[in-house]
């Protein structure tokens, strides 16, 4: 049998019950085109639930034996639209039991993802560390620990995160150090926000760049 669900209007403009005379009314049915209230209705034991939550919302009308749709006229629109429900009080309590239920799973298997995701961030830098000193063994280790971090930051589209980078690609792994140099150990930096167009900076400082690199590629 299908379930037909009263309907519950609140009213744009104040109305009395036609049965118990109270009012004004914030919400209430019409039957036979009079204005009943929800106590007179027999649904004044039901409690409100705003729309927007739709678990919740689910939860509540399954559980719930007696339940009814709140609507309200949208003049602008000239139609009703819905509000929420009007449940059962235990349904609803054990709805929202039932939600926070999911949303406890949920953060927990939030924090495992995370700890997953750092763990393989922090096995991606390591590697690409080791590979940095490696290809430079006069690279000292803090710099080459900075170099991985800064190269491997997720999200950032560096090297450490392209595919090359995460093969251990000779050219990316060494365009990550020469970028490093670039930035720290040479007035790059300084040329580019005195106006100096990048290409003609980079020029000038490659041998200062070039210099470096062959002192890290020895012992």
């Amino acid at each position: 049998m299908d379930l037909v669900a009263p309907v519950v209007v609140e009213p744009l403009r104040r109305r009395r019950c036609s049965e118990c005379h109270q009012g004004p009314l914030e919400r209430m049915i019409v039957e036979f085109n009079a204005t009943v209230c929800l106590d007179c209705a027999d649904l004044g034991h039901l409690v409100f639930l705003r729309r927007g939550h739709t678990a919740l919302t689910r939860r509540a009308r399954e559980g719930s034996s007696l339940w009814a749709v709140v609507v309200r006229h949208n003049r602008r629109r000239t139609r009703y639209e819905r509000q929420g429900l009007l449940v059962e009080e235990e349904a609803l309590a054990a709805a929202e039991a039932a939600c926070l239920a999911d949303a406890e799973a949920r953060a927990r298997r939030r924090a495992r993802d995370a700890s997953r995701r750092a763990r393989r961030d922090a096995e991606i830098t390591a590697t690409l560390e080791r590979e940095i000193l490696r290809l430079f063994p006069g690279c000292p280790g803090e710099r080459a620990a900075e170099i991985a971090a800064h190269a491997a930051t997720k999200g950032s589209g560096r090297v450490g995160r392209t595919a090359a980078g995460r093969a251990l690609d000779r050219g990316a792994v060494t365009a990550a150090v020469r970028a490093a140099v670039r930035h720290v150990d040479t007035d790059y930096d300084a040329l580019l926000m005195a106006g100096v167009p990048r290409h003609q900076a980079r020029t000038t400082i490659a041998p200062a760049v070039e210099a470096v690199l062959r002192a890290w590629r020895t012992e």
